[in-house]
């Protein structure tokens, strides 16, 4: 079988005019090679705007158009590095030109920038030609942007992760500030930030001095203004005393007080906007088609699902499920040289977040799916290489993208006793 480096390099023929772009934010380089690497013309300089696209399409057709070729352009084939998001909107646009777009490893950039030099310098016009030949070597895949309602699933997931991540924020800086002016709160609630009744706290007197500048019965009508039969004189006095006994500092009270009422104003928002994002998401998951099919799972959220969907795109887009395995990065490496040869690990050169979310449902589905919790207890367990806990877990998230590429690939619903399979029962009875 030939390995996909070759595959490409079939694909660079003698009509082949290669492009190598090195992207930034105002200003991109442009670098034309032919099929040998031999370059055509002088560097491009073209701005991120409708006028340079242009003009870098039109110097793409004043080549195609030369009459000193020997052979005529047939295909034009433009590389770039994936990095940020700038790459995206010219990717878009020449790819609407007939031209096809192909995306090239910052790794192998910075690696390779010294092979005509023999020098470090790094430069835009430099690494122009250094992705050209890049892709002119075969060193090169093609890049993926969901369109469609997988394109709205990749933006809401990217959407719920930025709102995650806010709301943690703001948690550790609500946390910081409590521990500063009055951590013996933790006593009276364990949870300052989820209940009602702490929240009102927390907003109206959050600190010793105001809650003891109120008797109980102010406290308490404090507290009922949120929650109306939760919490009764037995916590409000317990608050007190807390209160009482506080070693928390006491400067700066009304500023820090008017920052908690505007973290948690925040913190509010985030959780509004997350409610809102998994209520999208699950719109568009159902729109995919899959839905059914992935909710049947025992273990997988729609969440979760619609996740999942975001980051791989359609899943049938692989030819099998090994390749989703890689796309997330789980395929294993080593280091090998003479006698010495290092242990096998995961490369993790793929979509990080992608290894996130398929972590998150294997912790889940260890613990409330049969199959996997069987699967699980037997790697951690059987006498001959026992793996570690996580190991297991990256050896589950594996087993979870063939169950649902299998179901999908063949529109079957899931059949729990086809998840572990003959061979794997044997082993797991013999253990």
């Amino acid at each position: 079988m030939k390995n996909r480096t070759d595959k490409r390099l079939e694909e660079i023929t003698a009509g082949t005019l290669i492009v190598g772009v090195d992207v930034a934010k105002s200003v991109h380089w442009a670098r034309l090679v032919d099929y040998r690497g031999v370059e055509f013309g002088k560097a491009l300089s073209f701005k991120n705007n409708r006028q340079g696209y242009e003009s870098i399409v039109t110097r793409i057709n004043a080549v195609r158009n030369m009459k000193i070729l020997r052979y005529p352009i047939e295909t034009v084939m433009i590389g770039m590095e994936p990095t940020g998001h700038y790459w995206k909107p010219l990717a878009n646009y020449l790819m609407k030109t007939g031209c096809r777009v192909v995306c090239v490893n910052p790794y192998h950039t910075k690696k390779s920038k010294e092979l005509d030099d023999n020098s470090p310098t790094k430069n835009d016009k430099k690494d122009a030609i250094t992705i050209a030949r890049l892709v002119k070597d075969g060193r090169f895949f093609d890049p993926y942007l969901p369109q469609e309602v997988y394109g709205e699933l990749r933006n809401l997931t990217n959407a719920r992760v930025s709102v995650i991540k806010r709301s943690n924020a703001v948690k550790n800086t609500i946390t910081a500030i409590l521990d500063e002016y009055f951590p013996e709160i933790w006593t009276v609630f364990k949870k300052p930030l989820k209940g009602k009744a702490s929240r009102q706290i927390l907003r109206s007197c959050p600190f010793p001095s105001f809650i003891l500048a109120m008797d109980e019965v102010g406290v308490l009508s404090e507290i009922k203004k949120s929650v109306k039969k939760t919490v009764g004189m037995k916590m409000v006095r317990k608050l007190m005393s807390a209160a009482k006994d506080s070693i928390g500092v006491q400067y700066g009270l009304d500023a820090a007080k008017m920052r908690l009422c505007w973290l948690l104003d925040e913190l509010e928002l985030s959780e509004k906007q997350l409610r809102e994002v998994e209520q999208a998401m699950e719109t568009a998951l159902q729109k995919t088609g899959y839905a059914a099919q992935i909710l049947g799972i025992k273990g997988i959220g729609i969440v979760t699902a619609a996740s999942f969907l975001g980051e791989v795109g359609d899943p049938l887009r692989f030819q099998n499920a090994r390749q989703i395995a890689n796309y997330a990065g789980y395929n294993l490496t080593e280091d090998s040289s003479g006698k010495s040869k290092s242990g096998t690990c995961i490369s993790k050169r793929g979509r990080k977040q992608l290894r996130s979310i398929l972590y998150q449902m294997a912790f889940t589905m260890v613990g409330g799916n049969n199959e996997m919790k069987a699967l699980y207890r037997h790697l951690t367990t059987r006498k001959s290489n026992p793996l570690k806990k996580k190991q297991a877990l990256v050896v589950v998230s594996k087993k979870i993208i063939t169950v649902i590429y299998s179901m999908l690939k063949k529109q079957e619903t899931y059949k729990p006793e086809l998840v572990l399979g003959a061979v794997r029962k044997e082993l797991m009875l013999a253990a």
